[in-house]
């Protein structure tokens, strides 16, 4: 009898520690986080095939395949409506698509080549640089149709609005300028000198100073937008690929995968600070804002690097497919996992962000060909 009643116990002993490990897992390794009703999904452009793929991230699958037309990119999640927004790059096109039916409600002309759409702070409109038309476009998120056009320099790459809503800012790929148009009117304001091939720009949060990095040569363009005049010329040690910019403004962070890591500028002095070597060829990334983690895809060694910005250490590399490209954090307070798409392998790569020694990723799902750009939407 004594016998039966150790084993009933070391069973039940047994049950309950396995009870808890699975309730663990399931904390760690899902978005429990999320109030019942609501969904989370991650967005993929697949270029090759002209498709998105729609990930529900609660089940990690792939729950729908969108087709939205040629070379799909750009792609951005509304802020205020339940959409997601990006363009044809060959059709001429910006594609919506509504989120709780996942079916696309619009496809607004805008010109030869877009590349990218970006979003007033309110969300009421949408404004997009067509680069084989030589203009800027912008559109009534409501009723989805252009209400300004205007003329451009040679080359559009990147429109921008600021944070107060009042301008928006182009980059002119060969006209090595930065252009300010008026936000309602798209009336020009200013062109602003800058490297050449412009190309990607950040705006500091109070609207006062534009980034911009030149391709032509490896060169950061520092524009004031309150003078209206670029006042640094900054070195790079190589070809920069993508910025970030820290929530306080204090400092902009450049990957430079020829110098195999990023390059830390003051944007206070306008100098290049500090720069921290990561491995063979850093990309792309995200930033979590609220614990300084700063996540860096490196495309040559197929993982990303999570590295601390406050300490300048990088910690265990994490490994995922071919060719890690975008990535994103869900947009949940915590921010639970992080995302990452490779570009070769045709997956995604769903990790736990929490930081954790072992940290891995939960899975790959399986994607369309070529995915490239990526976007989150909670709804």
């Amino acid at each position: 009898m004594t016998r039966k009643i150790l084993h009933f116990r070391f069973v039940f002993i047994l049950l309950v520690l396995l009870g808890f490990a699975v309730r663990e897992l399931a904390y760690e390794h899902s978005p429990s986080w999320l109030r019942p009703g609501l969904k989370l999904c991650a967005y993929v452009a697949n270029t090759a095939d002209g498709t998105i793929s729609v990930v529900d991230l609660v089940n990690l699958r792939v729950s729908a395949t969108v087709n939205v037309g040629p070379t799909p990119s750009g792609i951005r999640a509304h802020p205020t409506r339940k959409e997601i927004w990006g363009v044809s790059t060959q059709g001429g096109y910006v594609w919506v698509l509504d989120a709780p039916t996942n079916t696309v409600v619009a496809h607004i002309p805008v010109g030869s080549q877009p590349f990218a759409v970006d979003f007033s702070p309110d969300g009421s409109r949408a404004y997009v640089a067509a680069s084989g038309s030589n203009s800027l476009v912008a559109i009534d998120s409501a009723t989805k149709q252009v209400v300004a056009r205007a003329r451009t320099g040679r080359k559009p790459w990147i429109a921008q609005a600021t944070s107060d809503g009042r301008s928006v800012a182009v980059t002119i790929r060969d006209d090595a300028t930065l252009q300010i148009f008026d936000a309602a009117t798209l009336t020009l304001r200013a062109t602003i000198p800058t490297a050449p091939a412009p190309e990607q720009f950040l705006v500091t949060n109070d609207g006062a100073i534009a980034f911009v990095v030149g391709t032509g040569t490896n060169q950061l363009s520092v524009v004031d937008l309150r003078r209206k005049a670029l006042v640094a010329q900054l070195p790079l040690p190589g070809k920069p690929e993508a910025m970030f910019l820290k929530p306080d403004g204090g400092e902009l962070y450049i990957t430079v995968p020829e110098a195999h890591g990023i390059t830390i500028i003051n944007t206070y002095t306008h100098e290049v600070s500090d720069s921290i070597v990561l491995g063979a060829a850093p990309t792309r990334g995200v930033l979590d804002a609220e614990n300084s983690v700063l996540y860096i895809s490196d495309a040559a060694a197929d993982h990303v690097i999570p590295v601390d910005m406050d300490y300048r250490t990088a910690e265990s590399p994490i490994k995922v497919g071919e060719h890690p490209g975008a990535c994103r954090l869900d947009p949940g307070e915590t921010h639970n996992l992080l995302l990452v798409v490779d570009e070769s392998s045709n997956d995604l790569a769903v990790i736990p962000a929490e930081r954790s020694t072992n940290r891995s990723f939960i899975t790959l799902i399986p994607l369309g060909n070529a995915p490239r750009d990526l976007a989150v939407k909670m709804f």
